[in-house]
């Protein structure tokens, strides 16, 4: 029958209790700190964002005595428990029991660890969102709750490699996780990272707007940062995965290999690749030679449209009617397209009428400039009619107008051959050169 004797249990209950004593006096030491910081933050008539700043720390003390206890208590009750194995001094019981209490005591310290960590990091992002949130500027407002998040995710995976030291396993399930923790640690960096350079690539393009008539710099701005941000986060991905692939011995094994073999092979995948990598590296002539930026106004294949996409692969283009066109970005480097919007997005429009001799030319400039001043698309720099042909005929007529931007543009032009159309119709239908050729006809057959 198994014995204990009464100074082991004694022990052990002095052990427990003094861990009952630390628990209690622990928490209710941090409830009255946090309780009077609070009250001489009231006192001081602090608002509430200061007082919450205030008691902040005790708060966050307080939030920690939870896994600071089981802590405690795993240690406290494992060397009680211990005691009492030593004190039966049975074979069969040391042989189970010794090694049972060590695989709970490392188990339980591992998940009250990773518990601690996991309430402090989130205790430290909220921190950090509060001050960005009472910070005036902007880039707090985009980088502080990132280096909240990556304590948030980092501090756990540290708590993981602390506590797994204590874990009692074998050697090949240690290795395994290691490298499951690995991958993770891996993989919360390169989201880290990510987060990053898309809070970096929306702080600077925050300054620069692309919905107002003089874009020309934002749409520059928007084309490279759009670019170099589907670069980085390729490379973030791509390194990311190598990385959590060289965990594992095999595959560095295997990528020795290789390595070792790639003679032929790199020439063979070098000749497949060729096209992709010259695909690549147009996207980055692109991005920094600029020959298209987002929201230019391009003709391509006779299609009349806007940049809508650029991607290190292909151009998507937003045509008028609303359909897309997906170009090869190797396009605009190999063939010729027209730019409206290359240097400024002025544009010159040209409105051209076949009329007949007897048109008044005087009337027809007095008519076009009282059209231009009521109209809402000129921007009042050109204002032209001039005779650019003469035929057996008719004589050809041609109207120079200007706007700021293209859809302007096309609705001037519009507005303008409509208006003369009309203008001619009404006042001087006999410049049209249908009639005058009716008339030829009639005179001819009679």
């Amino acid at each position: 029958m198994l014995q204990i004797r009464a100074g082991t249990v004694w022990a052990g209950a002095l052990v427990l209790l003094m861990v009952a004593l630390a628990h209690i006096g622990l928490h209710w030491y941090l409830r009255r700190r946090a309780a009077a910081r609070q009250a001489a933050s009231k006192a001081a008539g602090a608002g509430a964002e200061q007082s919450a700043a205030r008691a902040w720390l005790p708060t966050t003390l307080l939030g920690l005595v939870p896994p600071l206890a089981l802590l405690l208590w795993l240690y406290g009750l494992h060397y009680a428990l211990s005691l009492a194995v030593v004190d039966i001094n049975e074979p069969q019981v040391n042989r189970y029991a010794v090694p049972l209490l060590g695989a709970l005591r490392g188990i339980g310290t591992l998940l009250a660890l990773v518990w601690l960590l996991l309430r402090i990091g989130r205790a430290i992002e909220q921190r950090l969102v509060a001050i960005a949130k009472q910070s005036h500027t902007r880039s707090d407002d985009f980088f502080l709750p990132i280096v909240g998040t990556a304590i948030r995710l980092l501090l756990p995976l540290l708590a993981v490699i602390l506590g797994s030291t204590t874990l009692d396993v074998p050697e090949r399930f240690q290795t395994l996780f290691r490298n499951g923790v690995s991958m993770l640690l891996v993989g919360s960096l390169a989201f880290v990272l990510y987060r990053l350079v898309d809070a970096a690539c929306d702080l600077l393009l925050e300054r620069y707007r692309i919905d107002v008539p003089d874009n020309r710099e934002a749409r520059a701005v928007y084309t490279q940062v759009t670019v170099l941000r589907k670069v980085a986060v390729s490379a973030i991905v791509l390194f990311g995965f190598a990385a959590m692939l060289m965990v594992f011995d095999q595959v560095r094994q295997v990528g020795a290999t290789i390595l070792a073999s790639a003679g032929v092979a790199g020439i063979v995948v070098g000749f497949a690749a060729q096209r992709s990598l010259g695909t690549l590296f147009a996207g980055f002539q692109i991005a920094m030679t600029q020959p298209i930026r987002i929201d230019d106004v391009v003709i391509v294949e006779g299609e009349w449209g806007r940049i809508e996409e650029i991607t290190l692969t292909y151009v998507v283009l937003n045509i008028w009617d609303m359909r897309r066109l997906v170009v090869p970005i190797t396009y605009f480097l190999e063939k010729p397209f027209q730019n409206w919007t290359r240097t400024s997005t002025e544009l010159l429009c040209t409105v051209e009428l076949f009329v007949d001799y007897d048109v008044p030319l005087q009337a027809l400039r007095q008519k076009l400039t009282a059209m231009l001043k009521i109209s809402k698309f000129w921007n009042g720099k050109v204002n032209v009619v001039q005779v650019t042909d003469a035929r057996e005929h008719t004589v050809q007529i041609r109207a120079l107008v200007s706007a700021d931007n293209a859809g302007a543009a096309w609705d001037l032009r519009c507005e303008v051959r409509e208006g003369l159309l009309r203008f001619l119709q009404q006042e001087h239908p006999g410049s049209l050169p249908r009639l005058r050729l009716a008339r030829a006809a009639q005179r001819a057959s009679g």
